[in-house]
């Protein structure tokens, strides 16, 4: 069944609403995946959550509806990070999980998260399956066996609690310090967890964009040309620390105590800094993250791994490789303790450790380390396929180390690039890091040249 211009990828489905996205389009891939979830688990449990945005509360009802239709008992977190959606399908043993939310995408789109019942998100040859079902006729529930709707209104407490009980987390010696901590949410889920979290490890909490209602006055993904409010507010109040999060509340972005955002792939890196201090063992990442996670890893003695980008792909390595941590460049920290998914309240937490542990500031801790300028930029993506750019690269740098993961990565000692196709949005990304901010962009150049060949 093909939906005009709705993007459908490993992170699920998403489109603009009311274009490629409509209550039409939510139902019946909610009501397939309810289906195909039921076909393979003895429990008849799905969790529901959604972030804040504006036409979430239309959708969310488009989903409960669906989901009763297939004689599924949905469980209702209501308002809840996707995080926390995850960790509820895990505990409950439900067959499945949704989450409502199009995490970092602009304010006019929305989508559909499917989790499947170990509380992962689906990987390729699941989600294959699934639309599978999407396509065909599937059974509905007759008036006698239709599903019921329960609330859960203690899920989010459940996963600060959890957090809390952290081996790696020394949750006296945070309290200790009584961290001052400035706190960006844009408008997103994140209202629902973070003070309460940041007041449970004893923080005195400043705060900006906390209303939850999905009406983002800025860009709401946390990359650091969008966090310049955030910056005051840390320099206005002497904060330690600043915190933002995307509006589902699976990513984490920071600013250290001068007020400069040091960029969201440092927050991967500085965790594993806490955790490899604990425990030692692989770090998994995906191939569109920093080096600096490479330079943290090793002063541990332990190896990083790369994988396709995509919370999936980086969880289902980690769980292969026993990894003790992992996740992505963009801000998401994926810790096996907690469970397999994202988590920024999880990094939040991890981050205040880190001060904790350490007698400097955020700015001197990441002040030891090597410097890279890492570069993003993308463009419209071709009509057609992309394995003549992928070649005409290949020919182009002949030294370089490749990896044909995810879309096309070459390497060298201290610099890469990564082309490839974006899941999310009608994109292609080309991203580049080296030891200068002009080496970098040399990259993307240089990259950008047969893509804008293709384009034109």
């Amino acid at each position: 069944m093909a939906f005009q211009g709705l993007m459908v990828g490993v992170s699920g489905i998403r489109g603009r609403v009311g274009e490629a996205l409509t209550t039409e389009v939510v139902s019946r891939y909610a009501a397939g995946f309810g289906a195909w979830s039921l076909a393979r688990s003895t429990s008849r449990d799905i969790i529901v959550g959604r972030d804040s945005r504006v036409s979430g509360p239309m959708f969310h009802r488009a989903v409960l509806a669906a989901l009763q239709s297939v004689g599924a008992n949905v469980i209702d977190l209501e308002m809840a990070p996707t995080p926390t959606v995850q960790l509820a399908v895990e505990e409950r043993h439900a067959a499945g999980g949704l989450a409502i939310t199009a995490s970092h995408n602009p304010i006019e789109w929305n989508a559909l998260k499917f989790i499947g019942s170990a509380g992962l998100f689906l990987d390729p040859a699941e989600g294959a399956s699934m639309r599978a079902y999407v396509d065909r006729e599937f059974p509905r529930a007759t008036w006698d066996a239709l599903g019921v709707v329960t609330r859960d209104d203690q899920a989010i407490a459940r996963h600060i609690e959890r957090i809390l009980a952290l081996s790696v987390l020394d949750v006296a010696a945070i309290r200790n310090r009584r961290f001052r901590v400035a706190l960006d949410t844009c408008h997103g889920a994140g209202a629902t967890i973070f003070p309460a979290l940041l007041e449970a490890l004893g923080c005195e909490v400043h705060a900006i964009n906390l209303t939850p209602d999905g009406r983002f006055h800025r860009p709401p993904e946390p990359v650091a040309e969008n966090l310049g409010e955030l910056a005051e507010l840390v320099r206005r109040t002497g904060a330690a620390i600043g915190l933002a999060t995307d509006p589902d509340v699976d990513r984490l972005a920071l600013v250290d105590e001068t007020g400069r955002a040091i960029g969201e792939d440092y927050t991967l890196a500085l965790a594993c800094r806490v955790v490899l201090r604990r425990q030692r063992g692989p770090v998994v990442a995906n191939l569109s993250t920093s080096r600096i996670v490479d330079d943290m890893a090793g002063e541990f003695g332990c190896s990083v791994i790369r994988a396709p980008v995509g919370e999936v792909n980086v969880a289902v390595r980690m769980r292969d490789e026993g990894a003790v941590v992992g996740g992505e460049g963009n801000g998401g920290v994926i810790l096996p303790e907690l469970h397999l998914g994202r988590d920024a309240p999880l990094a939040a937490a991890l981050m205040l450790q880190l001060l904790a542990d350490d007698t400097g500031s955020l700015s001197r801790i990441v002040g030891r380390y090597p410097q890279y300028r890492i570069v993003k930029d993308k463009l419209d993506r071709p009509d057609g396929a992309l394995d003549g750019v992928y070649d005409s690269l290949r020919g182009a740098f002949p030294d370089a180390e490749v990896d044909t993961q995810d879309g096309l990565r070459l390497s060298w000692e201290d610099r890469w690039v990564h082309v490839r196709p974006s899941g999310t949005e009608p994109i292609v990304r080309v991203i580049a890091e080296a030891p200068t901010e002009d080496d970098a962009r040399d990259l993307i150049a240089r990259c950008r040249a047969p893509l804008d060949a293709l384009v034109a």
